[in-house]
């Protein structure tokens, strides 16, 4: 291996997984698996460098060049639209995308719909798509509260298990699209590393089919 490769990781468990299947891919690092607080870790022998950051940012990263490659989910990407490869789906951290509202809801097409999200790229194309007229309100968290208040009609954000809209007298009534964790590389940095890159890519590609054939 030629150079150093870096990897940006998401924090947290879906890092936990990406970082499994790179090690199974032969980029292993061990010290990321100690106990400590330390954000970089390197192995020279494996030519390959970790840092740690928030999910949101990998994708910053890596379109800056600070890291060659990273682990973002296709939320991220959709919504910031960063110019990066998006080289393969990880079929990990899967959700969805979903427009949620209280129970009982009935859209009144005679006025802007009022969507409260912090996904407002993705919210404004889904809507335009349908030839709807909306009202985009910005927030950053503790959304579900935001039509029970008469904030919003309704809201446009990621569901997973869908717990927390039940809790909240809320549900899904139309699907946005699927989300998932996606592998991405630096255009500049992938054309001087791309055979690192892409034996890593194959490899994890490899281990993909495999998860999917056992499941099946």
């Amino acid at each position: 291996m030629s150079e150093m490769l870096n990897v940006a990781l998401p924090k947290g468990r879906l890092g936990e997984k990406v970082y499994a299947m790179f090690e199974k891919a032969g980029f292993e690092c061990p010290s990321i698996r100690e106990n400590n607080r330390k954000l970089i870790f390197e192995n020279p022998e494996a030519g390959v460098r970790y840092f740690w950051v928030k999910p949101s940012d990998v994708a910053i990263y890596v379109e800056r060049g600070a890291a060659d490659i990273g682990v973002a989910g296709k939320d991220i990407l959709l919504e910031y639209a960063p110019d990066v490869y998006e080289l393969l789906d990880m079929e990990l951290g899967k959700c969805r995308m979903a427009v949620a509202a209280p129970k009982g809801f009935c859209d009144n097409s005679r006025r802007p719909l009022k969507v409260a999200t912090k996904f407002e790229n993705i919210a404004k194309r889904y809507y335009a798509s349908l030839g709807r007229d909306i009202d985009i309100i910005h927030l950053n968290g503790s959304i579900e509260i935001a039509p029970i208040l008469g904030l919003s009609d309704v809201i446009v954000d990621i569901v997973e298990t869908g717990k927390t809209l039940v809790e909240n007298d809320l549900c899904v009534i139309e699907e946005v699209l699927p989300i998932s964790a996606r592998l991405i590389a630096n255009k500049a940095n992938f054309k001087f590393k791309q055979r690192d890159i892409r034996a890593l890519a194959d490899s994890l590609q490899q281990q993909i089919n495999n998860r999917t054939e056992v499941q099946s």
